[in-house]
């Protein structure tokens, strides 16, 4: 008799959100901030998925697992907690998920800090990957681009054939792949039976394959080992399985979607949600003490108890600059 097979639900929360700083900090990330009508990305994510699943992983790191827990207790949800003890990239995260899941189980793998409406649409996309998953393909979700937006890597796709992946593209770039039709933005989320990713991995990045499943047989009710980790391979599932399985299949998805990675993205959603903007498009974001901009045109201001940031909202993913120099300053601003 078969096993039942599970739906389960991998969370990654790896991130920091660099170029949301100061909002977002090494202490409290950007999906864990409730700026979002008062819940964060994190629980968002856990909410929209819970219907989806029978079973949540969530995979996270010594720095911010205690903030996804609270999030966990929060929404009254039981999950498996795996705790990595050093980042080492998204093929081992997911690698990790797949080894604490049976080969048959099917796992949708979503990043933590997503907004996405339009939820029949999406459903429906998730429903598609399922079924894709059962016969046997690892399935990457491609967002019908509404843009030429350059902070995305693209997929270039025929039906549900994957052509290239293609990386980050400059303005120009990303006008053509628009113009061509046939370019999705790479959402980084997946659909797989836990087995056929494990047999994909360890044929095209054998050595990540060995040191996860090592590191997944030595760890302690979900907690991984430090020294261990550190032989893994940094590598992203992308490089590592995405570009090279010949069982890759894309579903083309209209749902609406943004990983809010950038100020400008965050405006874009709060403005959707009528958050206040002045007549000259200025934006206070953390502070809600009267703000007066005079002169200026689409300024974001960020206020925080120790630091504020005062950007053109077109300069933002230049965030990402000022957090890379704070940290070879090794700036406690960052924490």
């Amino acid at each position: 008799m078969e096993k039942n097979k599970s739906i389960i639900h991998v969370i990654l929360t790896g991130g920091v959100g660099s170029r949301l700083w100061p909002l977002s900090r090494k202490s409290q990330p950007k999906q864990y901030l409730e700026i979002f009508e008062n819940k964060s990305l994190f629980e968002m994510t856990v909410d929209r998925n819970s219907h989806l699943a029978n079973k949540v992983m969530v995979v996270g790191n010594v720095d911010n697992h205690h903030l996804s827990g609270n999030v966990m207790d929060k929404t009254k949800t039981a999950y498996v907690n795996i705790v990595e003890a050093t980042p080492r990239n998204t093929a081992a995260a997911i690698a990790f998920a797949a080894f604490a899941s049976d080969p048959d189980d099917i796992l949708i793998v979503t990043p933590s800090d997503h907004i996405i409406d339009k939820m029949e649409d999406y459903n429906k996309a998730i429903n598609e990957a399922v079924l894709k998953a059962q016969d046997g393909f690892i399935v990457t979700f491609g967002i019908i681009p509404t843009k030429p937006e350059t902070g995305y890597g693209y997929i270039e796709s025929k039906g549900d054939k994957v052509l290239s992946f293609r990386e980050k593209p400059n303005e120009t770039t990303a006008k053509e792949f628009i113009a061509k039709g046939n370019f999705l933005w790479n959402s980084g989320m997946f659909c797989f039976k836990a087995g056929v990713l494990l047999d994909e991995l360890k044929q095209f990045q054998p050595d990540v394959y060995e040191k996860s499943k090592a590191v997944w047989a030595s760890s302690k009710d979900g907690f991984l080992d430090f020294d261990l980790s550190l032989e893994i391979p940094s590598i992203s599932i992308d490089y590592a399985v995405m570009e090279r399985s010949k069982k890759i299949k894309v579903v083309p998805a209209a749902f609406s979607w943004s990983d809010l990675g950038s100020f400008e993205s965050v405006y874009d959603y709060l403005v959707s949600k009528n958050h206040p903007v002045d007549k000259s498009g200025n934006m206070v974001i953390g502070s809600g003490k009267h703000t007066t901009f005079l002169g200026l045109k689409n300024t974001i201001f960020v206020y925080t108890d120790t630091a504020n940031l005062i950007l053109q909202k077109e300069k933002s993913q230049d965030v990402k600059d000022i957090y890379s120099e704070l940290e070879r300053q090794n700036s406690e601003l960052l924490n």
